[in-house]
């Protein structure tokens, strides 16, 4: 991504109104010698993220094809056009699928990471920058994959028929070889319930960091919840700043803080006991909506539906209503 500006920050302290500066290089962030082990590891998974995002860009699905086939029950030619227009969709959907099992099984090592520890969250971000851009990197990624995913109906579409199409087959003991089979009866479950969300990889990414902090008894709740509150709210203010589009080579670098910012609100949502959008949360969630709010017309609606319906705690009663009012 483009350069990130200095960060000015308070420390979010009630005794202490002074400001730290810390600069997150997500650009140019390189790992030490103590970080490497884990950068590595999850290297090796990011590194196949932008081909899952041109893949799921690209993803075309076979609408017409499924409308022939429906339409012309009895032909059976068209039925095996369809099916085979259908097979090689669904191993893309397959290895989406199995991407985001990747990620969830990254993610404990990363935020182990950056949790653990007697260092502040503060002290956190400056010492181990590549592993931040890292955890930024993992929640950019999956706020577009599932921005991608919810605006393309053919991916459920695609599945359902595929889904619907190899059991007639097999009831029929059709001859498909084992290749044109692409799921199992099993993975097709599993399959089904993730992308029956309309934010799956926030859903998996949610559900693993909050079994992060269930299995890991020994590492304070908080150690958690203010890692993730610190770095949301530091993207916030990040953008804030008047002088954060003259800082960043392109808008793209703008919306990969918004993604991130979002993302940690999700996260931290899912994770603290009483949610981020009580009065007094560590994140200043009336601050975060209106950065939002502030951007053009429907660039940011993904994210805004993200936080209306990924998020755990908004339709709780301790949520202040003017907060469920800017989400409306």
């Amino acid at each position: 991504m483009g350069n990130i500006l200095k960060l000015l920050t308070r420390e979010e302290q009630e005794a202490s109104e002074s400001q730290i500066d810390i600069f997150l290089d997500f650009e140019n962030a390189t790992p030490t010698e103590s970080e490497r082990e884990v950068y590595n590891v999850v290297s090796s998974v990011l590194d196949e993220a932008p081909r899952i995002l041109k893949e799921l860009q690209d993803y075309q699905g076979a609408n017409e094809e499924i409308r022939q086939a429906i339409s012309n029950a009895l032909n059976g030619e068209l039925q095996e056009l369809a099916w085979k227009a259908v097979v090689p969709l669904v191993g893309k959907l397959k290895a989406f699928y199995e991407y985001a099992l990747e990620l969830e099984a990254v993610l404990p090592q990363l935020l182990h990471a950056l949790c653990a520890g007697s260092e502040t969250p503060i002290q956190h971000l400056e010492q181990q920058q590549a592993l931040a851009k890292q955890f930024a990197d993992i929640l950019h990624f999956t706020l577009t994959f599932d921005d991608l995913k919810m605006t393309n109906p053919s991916i459920q579409n695609d599945f359902s028929y595929y889904r619907r199409t190899l059991s007639r087959r097999k009831m029929a003991n059709a001859d498909d070889d084992n290749e044109a089979i692409q799921v199992t009866n099993e993975m097709a479950n599993r399959m089904s319930l993730f992308y029956a969300y309309p934010t799956p990889l926030l859903k998996v990414l949610s559900d693993a960091t909050s079994k992060f902090v269930t299995e890991n008894k020994s590492l304070p709740i908080e150690n958690t919840t203010d890692c993730l509150s610190t770095l949301a709210n530091l993207c916030r203010r990040m953008l804030e700043n008047p002088d954060f589009p003259s800082k960043v080579a392109n808008e793209k670098t703008y919306l990969f803080c918004l993604r991130v910012m979002v993302g940690l609100i999700i996260l931290y949502d899912h994770v603290h006991p009483v949610g981020a959008f009580v009065k007094n949360s560590a994140i200043d969630i009336k601050a975060s909506i209106k950065v939002l709010k502030d951007q053009p017309q429907g660039s940011v609606d993904g994210l805004l539906n993200a936080l209306r319906y990924s998020t755990k705690h908004l339709n709780d009663e301790t949520t202040p209503k003017n907060i469920k009012g800017l989400l409306m």
